[in-house]
């Protein structure tokens, strides 16, 4: 072979190569992208339960993290070079603590209101548990592994935390109250925190108290511009509310106080909680959430300006300085244009790991899934419900992500092996939330059952309801879930892989708690026995 040839088959392998990686890499959701490819965004750029988002810039990279509660893995990690076209590259959290706790769901429990920051080479994210207290973990490579977990202030009801780390080496802490534990909320404190982040070292200041003028303020994110210190913290509740920025030439106060972003006269309820980045150019843009009920509390950016030492946010019609939301604007100036890219929602199951995208509802067991990318299935295997259950409010091994657009198909192709010795094995799949409902294969004496059940009000322990059986004569199917508009669910099977047969009615999906309405697996047992059934789930796919 000549020389000039070898070289042009090197070029032609790295080019495949670069393609193949490339197209998994940014491979784009079919059902949401905020980058309309002319220059302009649309919001919100993540139409997804990120909820209470917060993010830092590093050079040419911005990272993201959210509120998980007690879904496991936990503290998302997003990446992305311009603001609009995000991906998610990981977790902070692979189990939360305290261990056991956590093993059984504590559903709206766990992690509330991270802030991510970046600190002498090291990114540092605090969150509060509002039944432990303050934690912090850190470390130097946002996309691999996180450090154990540090409680740095222990105590009920500490929450939405962010540390600043100031010029003169000292640094701070400030944080809410929520009132279910701490028995005040309203108010804002800000603590001195040892330079290494580790604890608070003082009982700090209480430094705002909103409650004539912005009851339920919280969420606090601490920042410094041009001697100023900055509290950005939302007020008015999650759905109503706006979103408050304090100012002081002190850390300890005291603060004036100005709304930077407001409803308005837009259809953006309760635009508030989020992060502040200034580009390298001096763009400033704010990502909040909207709370958007069955969907979550969805991301929306802003554009931010300054005047007079004050931020608006958005677009400021009457000029008071209030913003309100836009709903398309022309994208962050970042020097480059970059490619397309969303969060993962499809999985093909050809990994061996389980997906990002995917979220167990407590801490897991190993024994729970096994991804096998040399035949690309996941394999569940039935896990015994607890004692006790009612529904499946209690079980843990629900294997769910987030609704990722308003309006979606989801459909599953699984085989389920049920054990031979075993009756009431099943497995399907779920839209999950306080109420709920699931598509599922149930194993009986004389053979397997296609169930359709409905359990309103699970959360409070209500029962579930069937109201569509019928006999398989195999064990292969594909399940499908449409979510219209409203969060309208229509649930239907396939014995064929060809022609779909619709469940007679329909479930219109609700809130979870604190989080938004979830897709996805699950596979169970109310029998103790010496081995499991087993569903082979080939993949799961999301089409508009």
């Amino acid at each position: 072979m000549s020389l000039n040839k070898f070289l042009v088959n090197v070029i032609l392998l790295t080019f495949c190569f670069y393609s193949v990686a490339n197209s998994q890499d940014t491979e784009l959701s079919d059902v949401w992208v905020s980058d309309q490819g002319d220059g302009t965004f649309i919001n919100p750029v993540l139409h997804a339960d990120y909820s209470d988002p917060d993010l830092c810039r590093v050079g040419a990279d911005f990272y993201m993290t959210a509120s998980s509660f007690n879904a496991v893995p936990g503290l998302p990690i997003l990446h992305s070079n311009d603001l609009v076209n995000w991906t998610l590259i990981g977790y902070a959290l692979d189990r939360l603590t305290p261990y056991d706790h956590f093993s059984t769901p504590q559903h709206g429990n766990g992690v509330w209101a991270p802030s991510i920051r970046y600190h002498k080479g090291e990114f540092y994210i605090y969150w509060g548990d509002p039944d432990f207290g303050i934690y912090m973990v850190k470390t130097k490579d946002p996309a691999g592994d996180w450090e154990e977990p540090v409680l740095v202030e222990a105590g009920k009801g500490l929450i939405d935390p962010c540390p600043l780390w100031d010029e003169d080496g000292k640094a701070y802490l400030s944080h809410a109250f929520a009132g279910s534990r701490a028995g005040i909320k309203s108010v804002l404190v800000v603590k001195p925190l040892s330079p290494d982040g580790t604890k608070t070292i003082g009982a700090g200041k209480l430094v705002f108290d909103g409650h004539e003028n912005h009851p339920t303020v919280e969420g606090t994110k601490f920042y410094k511009r041009n001697g100023y210190y900055y509290i950005f913290a939302p007020a008015g509740g999650v759905s109503t509310g706006w979103q408050l920025i304090l100012r002081s030439k002190n850390p300890y106060g005291p603060y004036e106080e100005h709304i930077s972003l407001a409803q308005g006269n837009t259809a953006i309820n309760g635009p508030h909680q989020g992060g502040w980045v200034e580009l390298e150019n001096g763009e400033n843009w704010f990502l909040h959430f909207q709370d958007k009920e069955a969907y979550g509390r969805i991301v929306h950016m802003q554009p931010m300006f300054w005047d007079n030492g004050w931020p608006t946010m958005g677009e400021d019609p009457d000029g008071d300085g209030t913003g309100q939301p836009i709903l398309q604007y022309k994208k962050p100036n970042v020097g480059k244009t970059y490619p397309l890219a969303t969060p993962n929602d499809t999985d093909e199951f050809e990994g061996s790991d389980i997906g990002l995208q995917w979220q167990w509802h407590a801490n897991p067991k190993a024994t729970w899934a096994f991804a096998n990318p040399s035949k690309g299935y996941l394999r569940l295997y039935t896990d015994q419900i607890p004692e006790g259950t009612k529904n499946l409010w209690d079980v843990p091994n629900l294997l769910l992500q987030k609704f990722p657009a308003e309006a979606f198909t989801t459909t599953t192709k699984l085989t389920f092996h049920p054990n031979e010795k075993l009756q009431n094995e099943k497995t399907g799949l779920l839209v999950m939330g306080m109420s709920y409902a699931y598509l599922a294969l149930e194993s009986q004496e004389d053979g397997l059952y296609l169930k359709y059940v409905v359990c309103e009000d699970a959360e409070h322990g209500k029962p579930e309801k069937e109201t569509m059986v019928k006999k398989l004569s195999g064990n292969t199917i594909q399940l499908r879930v449409e979510v219209k508009e409203g969060a309208i669910c229509q649930f239907s099977y396939s014995e064929n892989g060809k022609e779909f047969t619709e469940i007679n009615e329909q479930f219109t999906a609700v809130p979870g708690k604190w989080i938004g309405a979830k897709v996805g697996l699950f596979a169970v047992r109310n029998t103790k026995i010496n081995d499991s059934g087993y569903a082979d789930v080939d993949w799961f796919r999301f089409t508009k």
